[in-house]
C-alpha cells in the first residue's frame, strides 16, 4: 500500500483530488455565503446617456459596466445607450455586471463608381449597397450618349444608407451656338469671308463641273445652312469649275 502512494501519478491525484476539495469548501463557506449576504439594490436607468455618464453611474452604484453591442440604425443619437441589461428598476445583487448596448448611429456605405454606366446600371449598383438615384441630369459632354459622365459624390465617399446620389448624363456632343450660314450661289472668295468672320473656316472642296455658272461659285454645301457649330468647325463646299474634268477633292491654301 505504501508503494502505491509513492507512485509519482497517484500523488499528482492525491493532490489534485485535496485542492478541488479545498475549492468546493472555499466556495461554500466563504464566497458563496458572502454573495447571497451582499446586499441587494435597484438598477439605475442609463438608457439615453453617453457611454461615459452611464460608466460612471453604474460605477457609483457598485454595478460593474459590460458594452455589450453596437447597433446602427436605431433612434438613439451614436455614442449612446439604447438598451440596458438588467433594465431599470430591476432589483440584484451588488456588483453585478450590467450589459450596456450603445447605438452606433446610421450605418454608411461607400459611394460606387457610376461614371461610364447607364442609368439604369447606376441604378442597380446603388440599390446594392443600400443608396437611391437621385436627380438626372442631362447635359452636353464628349462622353457617348446616355453614358452618365458626372456623379454628386465621388466613389469611395461615406453616406449614410438610404441617401440618394444625383448624377449626370450626356446627350451627345455639343452642337454649337454659332449658325451655319447659306453659301449658295455665293463665290469662294465670298464664302471664305463670310465664314471667318463666323468664327468658322472651308473644310473639303468638292469641285464640280459647270459650264453654266461662273467658276467658284458654291453649289451646295455641309452642313446645311440653319445648322449650329462651334468656334473653329468647318464647312464642305461643292464649287463649280469649267471644262471636263474628273470630280477631285483639294484642300485651299
Amino acid at each position: 500500500m505504501k508503494k502505491l502512494f509513492k507512485k509519482p501519478i497517484i500523488k499528482k491525484l492525491l493532490i489534485a483530488f485535496g485542492l478541488l476539495v479545498a475549492f468546493i469548501l472555499i466556495m461554500d463557506n466563504i464566497v458563496l455565503p458572502l454573495y447571497v449576504s451582499s446586499p441587494e439594490v435597484i438598477v439605475p436607468g442609463v438608457v439615453g446617456m453617453s457611454e461615459e455618464v452611464a460608466f460612471e453611474t453604474l460605477k457609483d452604484a457598485k454595478f460593474d459596466p459590460v458594452i455589450a453591442d453596437t447597433s446602427f440604425g436605431v433612434s438613439v443619437p451614436p455614442g449612446r445607450i439604447f438598451m440596458q441589461k438588467p433594465e431599470e428598476g430591476k432589483i440584484v445583487k451588488k456588483g453585478r455586471k450590467i450589459y450596456l448596448f450603445l447605438s452606433g448611429g446610421d450605418q454608411t456605405v461607400s459611394v460606387p463608381l457610376l461614371k461610364g454606366k447607364t442609368v439604369l446600371d447606376a441604378r442597380f449598383a446603388l440599390e446594392r449597397v443600400g443608396l437611391k438615384l437621385g436627380a438626372i441630369e442631362e447635359a452636353t459632354s464628349p462622353q457617348p450618349k446616355d453614358m452618365i459622365f458626372d456623379q454628386q459624390f465621388e466613389e469611395g465617399t461615406q453616406l449614410r444608407k438610404g441617401q440618394s446620389v444625383a448624377i449626370s448624363v450626356s446627350i451627345g456632343k455639343s452642337f454649337g451656338n454659332i449658325e451655319v450660314p447659306d453659301l449658295i450661289g455665293k463665290s469662294l472668295t465670298q464664302a471664305t469671308k463670310i465664314l471667318s468672320d463666323s468664327s468658322l473656316s472651308v473644310g473639303k472642296i468638292n469641285y464640280q463641273v459647270s459650264n453654266s455658272l461662273l467658276p467658284n461659285t458654291i453649289l451646295d454645301q455641309y452642313p446645311a445652312p440653319g445648322n449650329r457649330l462651334n468656334p473653329g468647325d468647318k464647312i464642305d463646299l461643292f464649287i463649280t469649275k469649267e471644262g471636263d474634268i474628273e470630280q477631285k477633292n483639294e484642300i485651299p491654301e
